[in-house]
């Protein structure tokens, strides 16, 4: 196998400085690797996790908590059975002391009891809800969001503050667009809404012609779970069929991420979205990565690249309160899991099983210099991947899929 890129990173001057820690060469680096997507439909999102992390590495010239940084990146491109291959052999192979990643929720199932063997310290931006649920992995922590997390306060949203009733769900049909318009339907519908239609297209269906000629029009709105370049896709040919303006259309944390935002027109305008991170998000941290990234790529940073460079953030805080011995491996759990700290998506802390604590936005696109952005409109802080449920209640029910919770509000 080789690795899309390789790359060490010296800290300058930094090895001076450094005072003997216990367990560990001063000199040695930690390796981190990165396993992305390079290729395929999730491509564009898997670029910017690379770009971002990068960024935050070289502002910090490349070291953390006084140790060198040897970064190694592995593209899974999206397929499930490739990305467990690519994590094992840079636990195997290259002998990496921790992992960001992988980007999807399919390769995180897949690659699940292989971190519990090799107790692989993993900072995770798949976003499979039971791997901080019903099934925790105790080397698995999330900075990011489970699926469901953000669909939770949108259907409120939707229905408290848009107005809606009646909403058709259409997703990827992959675990990640499974769990999220279920989370959305279970809190649209316990409010008093209903989903009137569910629509799974395959990850790489060519095409979107027959499940828009299929589509309910009689419906409020649209809630779109796609990921990747895919809700670029679909708008296009949305605005194609002459639905824009006649159906309303909201969507999921990576319908109309930043990452494809930039390749679309007017026809995204108005479009409500619910995710952790905008570019739009008012606090210096994430000013300061936001201009940096588009100085440098000449687009706005998105979901993406918000979620390494947040992993990153936890890695760099960790590692402080563990004075760099990464080596500790049952420390490095126990402080991860104990940190708050301040990042480009805004206060981060975590649950007891793994879980991110944090602001979701309800964002609008919007036009700004030029540009269409994701502004945000409203805040929901502080939001548990269990929303406003007791968790012991929330695990004793079904986890979220395709067909739970069931739809009794189907029409034909």
């Amino acid at each position: 196998m080789k690795f899309s890129r390789r790359r060490f990173i010296q800290a300058a001057g930094a090895a001076a400085g450094l005072v003997s820690l216990p367990g560990f060469s001063q000199g040695s680096p930690i390796r981190v690797g990165l396993v992305t997507v390079k290729t395929g439909p999730l491509a564009s999102g898997g670029i910017d996790m690379e770009r971002a992390l990068v960024q935050y590495l070289k502002e910090r010239n490349n070291a953390l908590a006084g140790r060198k940084i040897e970064l190694l990146v592995a593209d899974s491109g999206g397929v499930p059975a490739q990305a467990r291959t690519k994590i094992q052999e840079l636990v195997e192979r290259d002998r990496i002391h921790v992992m960001i990643g992988p980007l999807d929720t399919a390769s995180a199932l897949a690659a699940d009891d292989y971190i519990r063997s090799a107790q692989l310290l993993t900072l995770s931006v798949a976003a499979a809800d039971d791997m901080t649920q019903r099934k925790p992995n105790p080397w698995f922590t999330r900075g990011t969001s489970t699926a469901s997390q953000c669909a939770h306060p949108m259907a409120e949203y939707c229905y408290k503050t848009l107005g809606y009733r009646r909403m058709v769900a259409i997703a990827d049909d992959i675990a990640y667009g499974h769990e999220m318009c279920a989370g959305f339907q279970r809190v649209f519908e316990e409010l008093g809404g209903k989903i009137v239609q569910k629509t799974f297209p395959p990850l790489t269906v060519p095409d979107y012609g027959t499940y828009l000629a299929q589509l309910n029009r009689k419906a409020d709105a649209i809630y779109l779970g796609f990921a990747g370049s895919n809700g670029f896709r679909y708008l296009r040919q949305f605005n194609e069929y002459g639905l824009t303006g006649k159906i309303k259309a909201a969507g999921g944390m990576t319908a109309l991420d930043e990452a494809v935002l930039r390749n679309m027109g007017d026809e995204a305008l108005g479009i409500h979205t619910a995710c952790w991170y905008s570019a739009e998000i008012n606090n210096p941290i994430n000013q300061k990565f936001a201009d940096a990234f588009r100085k440098e790529w000449k687009y706005d940073p998105g979901f993406y690249a918000a979620a390494t460079y947040t992993e990153a953030a936890v890695l760099e805080a960790t590692l402080g309160q563990i004075k760099g011995n990464i080596e500790d491996k049952q420390a490095f759990m126990k402080a991860v899991r104990s940190i708050k700290v301040d990042t480009c998506r805004g206060p981060v802390s975590f649950d007891q099983y793994g879980n991110v604590v944090g602001n979701v936005y309800i964002r609008r696109v919007a036009r700004k210099q030029g540009r269409l952005v994701n502004e945000v409109v409203y805040t929901y802080p502080n939001v548990s991947q269990f929303w406003t449920y007791k968790p012991d209640e929330y695990l004793k029910s079904p986890p979220y899929t395709r067909d739970y919770p069931p739809a009794k509000n189907l029409e034909s």
